[in-house]
């Protein structure tokens, strides 16, 4: 099996640029604008991971944004009662696009019939007295299950009627027809799905050719590892390898090894195709930003070592509970720990730190500043402070700058 070594710096910044370029953050508008923008997007990144974490923007509204101009969160619902997109499970909690449906059906099928366990025990009478309610009386909220003590006709306990919605859910009986925030709107899925929807099982080869090829889409390279990312289907994990051994040996994809011995497999010629320049545009992205989920694979391809650290003990953090990664050019240059007060419409940045390698501060300081603009408005802030800068000699023209955003 031919391998290409990667040892010069040049490569290097070329198979970084794939990556981003296949990401869709290279270029100004990679989707379009708004809403059908907004489709695009999913359709290329194949998921989008939604997270209850409101310290700033939800991570789903902000993966868009992050790519769509004119992006706002209400389109996410709208897809979502539009029939675009779906919820489902992805490697997490995730929007998919409703193209992809029929690759959600493996997972639900194990949880159906035992194979792999959603919650330990299943309460089956309450099950199928939630699903003859949906049947009769249409779409369910979460917040129509009583949540108070008193036992009425038709009104169930809180927990044990929340897990039974999820185990249909996760089961695929019932899909989530929409949400007020963070308020699910159940119904049947026969009810939800239009009827050009395929709703055929995958075979193993199929999803195994439905994962590589949306891989090599979304990401522009991919390993073993990654392929499978967080699924733990044996028959699929052996799938996606015979699948990536026969495409190397018919020379449709071949491998690259990093100088820290990682490899990659790429589609032939990728290496060679013509892309956007880089701007000098900063982007904020979400810690759960397509690009940066796979903390392995961005420190090898990057040489970014990223970790959320809100699930981490607040003795032990390095750099703050939610911080966001900043991406300039072809470099993640940094990290941002923030947080969004809507009361008061203020950003506070509470610590920014940046890589201790040679970029040019100025044009950084500058993409900052812009980058921050645009960002208040997305939190819908109005004004924005900044405490800790490290390394701190950045400090004050930092806060020079800044001074002008209110």
């Amino acid at each position: 099996m031919t391998t290409i070594e990667l040892k010069r710096p040049q490569e290097m910044a070329r198979l970084r640029r794939l990556a981003l370029f296949s990401q869709g953050l290279i270029q100004a508008q990679p989707y379009g604008r708004g809403v059908v923008g907004a489709r695009n997007a999913i359709n290329q990144l194949g998921y989008v991971q939604i997270d209850t974490l409101s310290v700033v923007e939800r991570a789903h509204n902000h993966v868009f944004y992050s790519r769509v101009p004119k992006f706002e969160p209400a389109m996410v619902n709208e897809m979502l009662r539009d029939g675009d997109i779906f919820e489902y499970w992805s490697h997490a909690a995730a929007f998919l696009p409703i193209a992809d449906f029929r690759f959600s059906l493996p997972y639900k099928y194990a949880i159906k019939s035992g194979q792999t366990h959603w919650h330990k025990t299943r309460d089956t009478k309450l099950m199928a007295e939630l699903m003859s309610r949906i049947k009769t009386d249409g779409p369910l909220r979460s917040r129509d299950i009583a949540t108070n003590a008193e036992k009425r006709e038709g009104w169930w306990d809180w927990k044990p009627a929340k897990k039974a919605l999820e185990q249909l859910y996760m089961e695929g009986d019932l899909m989530v027809r929409g949400r007020e925030g963070f308020q699910k709107t159940y119904d049947l899925t026969e009810r939800v799905l239009s009827s050009g929807v395929n709703t055929q099982m995958p075979t193993a080869e199929a999803f195994a050719s439905h994962i590589v090829n949306q891989q090599l889409r979304c990401h522009g390279l991919v390993s073993l590892k990654g392929l499978t990312y967080l699924r733990r289907n044996t028959a699929l994990r052996k799938a996606v390898k015979a699948l990536v051994d026969e495409r190397v040996a018919q020379h449709t994809l071949e491998q690259v090894r990093l100088n820290n011995g990682e490899l990659f497999i790429i589609e032939v010629g990728a290496l060679e195709r013509s892309m956007p320049r880089l701007s000098d545009r900063l982007r904020i992205l979400s810690p759960f930003d397509n690009s940066v989920i796979q903390r392995e694979r961005l420190k090898a391809l990057f040489g970014y070592d990223y970790q959320i650290e809100c699930y981490v003990p607040a003795a032990k953090r390095q750099y703050g509970y939610f911080s966001l990664p900043l991406l300039f050019r072809d470099e993640f240059v940094g990290r941002m720990d923030c947080k969004a007060y809507r009361k008061t419409s203020h950003l506070e940045i509470k610590s920014l730190h940046f890589e201790p390698h040679g970029v040019d501060f100025e044009l950084v300081k500058v993409a900052f500043i812009a980058a921050i603009a645009q960002f208040c408005n997305f939190q819908q802030c109005a004004t924005v402070s900044l405490t800790n800068v490290y390394p701190t000699k950045l400090t004050q023209p930092l806060l020079r700058a800044l001074k002008y955003l209110g």
